[in-house]
């Protein structure tokens, strides 16, 4: 029996993981062999250790009041010892409220955009290869399999393109999540789909980040067909700032390839074409948008700066140290909690993911899901797939809720505070910029609006006004209809009631785009809610 246990606990050991965390019984087994008795006594123990069991809850709960949040950092100090600093992470956030502790990471949120085969995916599975979130063994797995379907150059995005139809067409479809950490901050990637069937999905990226990658491939052809109309590399950028990102930073992807080889009249030539028009989004040079040239499939000019032998004329910073160099955001930390719900799925009770956009939670908070008005409360709340008990803004969570059906949550809800809720609306005055448009808009026309996580159809109810957009004085009379590249203050209503805010109050839920056949034609901010 020992020499079992011995082989057992070899390979568990050879795998380096607990075998008890994966096989709960194991243990009881050991125990139940050695004498019952014994088995009477550890009951308590084996309890905690298996994870599916109920007592477990109620026993949480019961230590939870008692303990001081110095006690509390105590413990997790103690706790967090063997494991890679995961835990001391959670007491910080615990004792938040009492005193802030200052080495609790900055979490930012980066979503990589850009058209189809730009290379979004593979620097993202790059990225996480490098900063060791994808360990060898899986990545020379991916190679394999991307070799035997004679695609080997895929096998880095396979780690963010996770199903199989991804996988098949090297496509991506929905936005891929993962995330990786630096001295400093604490990162989580966004993969959005470059394809533009899927631009309401990539949409919904953006809305969740704060710094915007825009991906564009320096090879002969595939630049252009990005860039003129039609491409990718233009929508995506507009609909990123219209998301309210704060920087953009432009990687010149594919520098290694064959076509290129690490050309400077290349990259400049793609650099020069794209900034008169990201300057025309109101991106700022010299503030919040960069430039810099990396290879994704070799990791050059990702973690560690380009070397000089290969690309002499190119001596900034590398992507990763540049971004973990970049000023901190200004959060919301005490307002009330809010956060747009993204997507939605069922693990023994319901559990939403999304971006918390102000305020806090902790576990046990009473909580509302607008705008159906449904009671809910924290049940267990995960940080980029780690066990918290309290989360801020600006991170990505998990939350597990109590109180409400699965079929009952949609993405675009919002879940937010009991005592102050997110206002709900269905009509609203808002101020909109038609981008492109081949005909006139009048009242009646309808379009799919996307505000924050949310896509509602909409109608143009009232023209108010037109802004003239250089000095922004608003037209007396009432416009009969707008063309492209005006400015209007509309009556816009929605089909369904949706959780929008003045967009002078909270930006994030109070910018939005219109999109109608497949085409991002305005962008808005909603000025007032009318009922």
């Amino acid at each position: 029996m020992s020499q079992e246990n011995a082989e057992i606990s070899a390979k568990f050991s050879t795998l380096n993981v607990n075998a008890m965390e994966f096989v709960p019984s194991f243990c009881q087994e050991r125990t139940s062999v050695v004498t019952t008795d014994l088995m009477e006594e550890n009951r308590p123990e084996n309890n905690a250790s298996v994870p599916d069991n109920d007592p477990l809850d109620s026993w949480d709960v019961e230590d939870e009041p008692v303990l001081t949040p110095e006690d509390e950092e105590a413990e997790d100090a103690e706790d967090g010892d063997g494991e890679n600093d995961v835990t001391p992470k959670q007491s910080k956030k615990k004792s938040q409220k009492i005193e802030e502790s200052k080495s609790k990471k900055e979490h930012v949120n980066v979503v990589f955009i850009g058209h189809v085969d730009a290379g979004k995916s593979t620097i993202g599975g790059q990225i996480m290869s490098l900063t060791g979130m994808v360990d060898k063994r899986t990545l020379e797995k991916y190679e394999r399999e991307a070799r035997e379907k004679s695609r080997e150059s895929w096998y880095l995005s396979w780690a963010l393109d996770t199903n199989q139809e991804e996988r098949d067409k090297g496509k991506t479809v929905e936005v891929g999540r993962a995330y990786f950490e630096t001295d400093k901050k604490h990162f989580t990637i966004l993969d959005a789909p470059g394809h533009k069937s899927f631009v309401p999905n990539m949409i919904g990226g953006a809305a969740q980040a704060d710094v915007a990658v825009l991906v564009i491939s320096a090879r002969k052809g595939e630049f252009e067909t990005g860039f003129d109309r039609g491409g990718q590399t233009r929508e995506h950028a507009m609909l990123a700032k219209t998301a309210g990102v704060k920087h953009l930073i432009v990687l010149v992807n594919k520098m290694d390839d064959p076509t290129v080889n690490w050309d400077e009249n290349r990259y400049n030539e793609c650099r020069d074409k794209i900034l008169p028009y990201l300057k025309k989004l109101g991106f700022n040079p010299a503030k919040d948008l960069t430039f810099m040239p990396c290879s994704g499939l070799t990791g050059q000019g990702i973690r560690e700066p380009i070397d000089q032998g290969v690309c002499p004329w190119y001596s900034g910073q590398a992507f990763i140290p540049f971004i973990d160099e970049l000023p901190s955001l200004n959060r919301k930390t005490d307002g009330p909690f809010i956060m747009p719900i993204v997507d939605k799925y069922k693990d023994m009770g319901t559990v939403v993911m999304g971006k918390v956009e102000s305020g806090c939670a902790k576990k046990g908070q009473n909580l509302l899901v607008m705008p159906n008005r449904t009671q809910v409360s924290v049940d267990q709340l995960w940080s980029d797939d780690d066990e918290v008990t309290a989360v801020g803004p600006g991170e990505n969570v998990k939350i597990k809720l109590k109180g409400i059906e699965e079929e009952d949550v949609s993405p675009g809800f919002v879940l937010c505070d009991a005592s102050n809720p997110i206002k709900i609306g269905k009509i609203f005055d808002a101020q909109v910029v038609i981008l492109e448009h081949k005909s006139i808009i009048c009242a009646g026309y309808s379009a799919v609006m996307h505000i924050h996580c949310a896509a509602e159809e909409i109608t143009v109810k009232a023209l108010i006004c037109l802004v003239d957009k250089k000095t922004g004085e608003k037209s007396r009379s009432r416009p009969r209809f707008v063309k492209q590249d005006q400015v209007a203050i509309m009556r816009i209503e929605c089909s369904g009631l949706i959780c929008l805010e003045q967009f002078k109050l909270f930006p994030q839920m109070g910018r939005f785009t219109l999109r109608d056949e497949n085409k991002t034609i305005a962008i808005g901010k909603v000025l007032k809610v009318i009922e």
